[in-house]
This record gives C-alpha cells, sequence and structure tokens, in this order.
C-alpha cells in the first residue's frame, strides 16, 4: 500500500502550522511537537532535513524557533517528501533508472510485463506531486479546522 511515512506525515503538519504563522514569527519543534501530539525528538529530525533542504529556517536565541524559509506556494508536495525520505519511488525498479541511486537496479527489469506501466504511474504521481503546493494543504487544514 502507498501511504505517507510517520516522518513526512509530521514535516507536513509542522510545515502546515509554520505556513499559518504571522510574518516574522517562529514556533519551537516543542511547541508544534505539543501541539499535535507527536515526537519532539522525530519532529526535530524532521525539521532539521526540511532545514537543510532549504524550506524552513532554524532561528537561534532565546525566542528561537522555526520558520518557512520559502512562501507556502513555492514548496510542493514533492519537495517535501523528497527532502525528508529522499527521492519518490514506486518500486525498485524506478530506483534503478534513477542516477545516483541508493539501491541496485531490479534483476527482473529486462523482461518484466509491468515495468513500463509501473514507470508510467511513477511519472505521473511524481509529477502530480508537484503540483500540490504547501499553500494547498494549508489551506485545506484551515478549511477543516474551522468546521
Amino acid at each position: 500500500m502507498l501511504a505517507l511515512t510517520k516522518k513526512t506525515g509530521y514535516g507536513l503538519i509542522a510545515m502546515t502550522y509554520l505556513a499559518g504563522l504571522d510574518e516574522g514569527q517562529v514556533a519551537s519543534a516543542r511547541e508544534i511537537a505539543e501541539r499535535f501530539d507527536v515526537p519532539t525528538s522525530l519532529l526535530m529530525n524532521v525539521l532539521k532535513e526540511l532545514s537543510a533542504a532549504g524550506y524552513v529556517e532554524s532561528v537561534r536565541g532565546a525566542h528561537g524557533g522555526y520558520r518557512l524559509a520559502l512562501d507556502p506556494e513555492e514548496i510542493s508536495l514533492a519537495d517535501v517528501v523528497t527532502a525528508v525520505e529522499g527521492p519518490i519511488r514506486l518500486a525498485q525498479c524506478v530506483a534503478g533508472k534513477d542516477p545516483g541511486a541508493d539501491s541496485e537496479p531490479c534483476r527482473l527489469l529486462e523482461q518484466c510485463p509491468v515495468a513500463d506501466p509501473v514507470h508510467r504511474v511513477q511519472r505521473r504521481l511524481s509529477d502530480f506531486l508537484k503540483t500540490v503546493t504547501l499553500a494547498e494543504i494549508a489551506a485545506g487544514a484551515s478549511a477543516s479546522a474551522t468546521k
């Protein structure tokens, strides 16, 4: 089954929360973790990954925390997933085609009857995830919270 991991889910929760902050405001990992009842240590690691990828900024100091580094319209769901999990891969054979992939190509690729359809689905999925922005996710989250 295709599903977002906890890490990606927590990253989306944190980024959605940060997208709702007022200009110049920051939130600590602890504040976000307590607000949404997620493990602080895991959330801190996810925020570090998002910071290293350039989507979140870390502000040091007594009143420090995190804020978005880019406008929510400029961050896609694909960006978040890739920053937290690495390249989006539907199957191992897709990984084998990526330059720099961390796994070996599937040994069945040459005779596999589903390789081409899986690769087409992979491209469509990847293209779709690139079209969904953090702004859309945050707008949906605020609409749900007001119901």
